[in-house]
Formats: C-alpha cells, sequence, structure tokens
C-alpha cells in the first residue's frame, strides 16, 4: 500500500478509531454500563421505523437521479439505479466520498452512460443536497443565535480578512478554468473533454422536464432523513421529550460527521451527544441515542451494499454476453 492509499483508506478508519477512543475516554464505567443498557433496552419498534424511513429515501435517491440523466437522453434502469445507490454508501464507510466515484463508474459499466456524464449528474445531486443541509445549518444557528452571537465577540473574527481569503479563492479557480480553456496542450485538452461532460451532467437540471417530482423527492428525501433521525427518541426514555428545536441541532451536527468522514465512524455518536448535552442531555444518554442512530443505520447500508454487490451483475448478466 502506497502513501496515498494509506490517506484513502487507512487514515480515516484511524481518525474513527480516534473518536470512539474519545467517546470512551469521556466517560466512567458506570456511564458506559448505562450506554450499553440503554442500547441493549431500546425500543426496536422505532429503530425498524427509522430503517424503513432511511430505505423509502434511498429509493427515493435512486428515482430522483434518472430525472438528471434523462435530459442528456440516457433512461437507466430503476433497479440499477436502486443498487448503484446502495454500493456508493457502503463504499463512503469504507473511503469518504468515494462513493459518488464509484455508484457513476457502476452504472457509467452497466447503461452504457460516458463516466463523466454519469458523475457530473451525481455532482449536481450533491450540490442540491448541500443546498438543503446548508439550509438546515441556517435553521440551527438560528435557533441557536444567542450563544453563537456570543462566541463571535469572544474570538473577535476578522470578517475582512476571511471575505479576502475567499476572493482569492475563487480568482484562483477561475485563471485555472481559463487557462484549461485555452491551452493546446494535449492532455490539457483531455481534462477539458472531461470537464464538458461533466459540465453536460451539471446542466442537465437546468434542460429537465420534471422539475417539480425533482423538488418533491428532494424534499422527500430529507424529510425522510429527519423522521428517520426523529424517531431514534422514543427508542429510550432519556430523549422522549426532545424537540425540533433540540432535534434539527443534532442532525445537523451529525449529518456534517457523515459528510466530512467515512460516514461519521466514531465521530456521528459523539458529535450528536455534544449537541444534546447543550440542551441539558446526559452525556450516557446522548452517546446511546447517537450510538443506535449511527450502528442501526450503518448495518442497514451493509446489508444493503452486500446485496447490491451481488445482484448488480447478476441482473445485468446480459451485459457480458
Amino acid at each position: 500500500m502506497n502513501f496515498k492509499s494509506f490517506l484513502k483508506v487507512v487514515l480515516p478508519l484511524l481518525l474513527g478509531a480516534f473518536f470512539i477512543y474519545l467517546s470512551i475516554s469521556i466517560t466512567t464505567d458506570r456511564d458506559r454500563e448505562m450506554i450499553i443498557q440503554s442500547i441493549k433496552n431500546a425500543d426496536l419498534r422505532f429503530v425498524v421505523l427509522g430503517l424503513f424511513f432511511a430505505i423509502l429515501s434511498h429509493l427515493s435517491r435512486a428515482y430522483r437521479w434518472r430525472f438528471l440523466l434523462s435530459p442528456m437522453g440516457y433512461n437507466p434502469r430503476l433497479i440499477n439505479t436502486v443498487l448503484c445507490v446502495f454500493i456508493a454508501y457502503l463504499a463512503n464507510l469504507g473511503v469518504p466520498r468515494s462513493g459518488e466515484v464509484i455508484r457513476a463508474s457502476f452504472l457509467s459499466n452497466y447503461e452504457k452512460i460516458p463516466f463523466e456524464k454519469a458523475f457530473g449528474s451525481v455532482v449536481i445531486e450533491r450540490v442540491v443536497d448541500m443546498v438543503i443541509l446548508l439550509l438546515l445549518i441556517l435553521i440551527a444557528l438560528i435557533l441557536q443565535y444567542e450563544a453563537i452571537w456570543r462566541f463571535i465577540i469572544k474570538k473577535d473574527i476578522d470578517f475582512l480578512q476571511l471575505a479576502l481569503f475567499i476572493a482569492l479563492f475563487v480568482g484562483s479557480v477561475l485563471l485555472l478554468i481559463l487557462t484549461l480553456k485555452r491551452s493546446k496542450n494535449k492532455f490539457f485538452i483531455k481534462i477539458n473533454f472531461f470537464i464538458n461532460g461533466f459540465w453536460e451532467g451539471l446542466n442537465s437540471i437546468r434542460k429537465m422536464d420534471k422539475k417539480l417530482p425533482f423538488i418533491f423527492h428532494t424534499v422527500f428525501i430529507w424529510a425522510m432523513y429527519l423522521l428517520m433521525f426523529y424517531v431514534v427518541k422514543w427508542t429510550i426514555p432519556g430523549t422522549h421529550l426532545l424537540t425540533f428545536k433540540m432535534i434539527i441541532p443534532a442532525f445537523v451536527a451529525g449529518g456534517l460527521s457523515i459528510a466530512t468522514t467515512n460516514s461519521g465512524i466514531g465521530i456521528y455518536p459523539l458529535s450528536v451527544a455534544l449537541v444534546l448535552a447543550s440542551f441539558g442531555i446526559n452525556k450516557e444518554v446522548g452517546l446511546a441515542f447517537g450510538w443506535i442512530m449511527w450502528s442501526s443505520q450503518t448495518v442497514l447500508i451493509l446489508i444493503s451494499g452486500a446485496f447490491a454487490f451481488i445482484t448488480l451483475p447478476l441482473i445485468n448478466r446480459k451485459h457480458y454476453l
């Protein structure tokens, strides 16, 4: 294994192990016993209900993906998009954000769609999802406005320096794009060709005929995410009284931990527990909540991803004939 492979595979797992250790180190033996007991006594009816909402969100994501591919003249089978989505979630457990590349690659292979176009459609999906996540972050910030404002004043953040940094970054990106377009170098021409196909995938949302169904599925996906998180509060007694004002910041913290690591391994329960602690929830109860949520969804991803890896080649066996 070279150094690059180490960074992609081993480092995220070590980071996850570190956060698991951190979760253990901040709890006493009695705390850990209470966490384990809470998980053992969890009401499995609501765990299953959360998994049901998760499955609905995955199916909706697979169906929504087809809306982005249709304007480019491609109509993949729903079963293939569903299985590719399951495989993507499984891949993200190992290497952060690798699932996007893998599901585009698999669909490209089985549906004869150019990779750069399939990948472009995946990226626009993620851009839309990021917009929704940013809106939820904004809602969470509004709900915690007073605490955040006190933090900003305390840290004395220089907004002028921050604006200059952003302007410099954007200018560098624009200069790079201009260089690629004007260059006659063969390597740069190939990169430009890939970018053009990639941009066509991104541009598919503008050409899409079914914009309203796309918006509906986007809202539905995130509604299912929120519901699968919300119902977990009824799995253990200590979180029954959690309100949406408390749930949304915890949900956002968990979502950010998933987006920035390999599916939140180790850090997800800790992030959720820290947010819930700010609302007076005991750390052992918060950690139990986070572990129930993360572990149940991870088991679902492992099972569905393994099933998809086995099933996808079988239902597409004619592809090899």
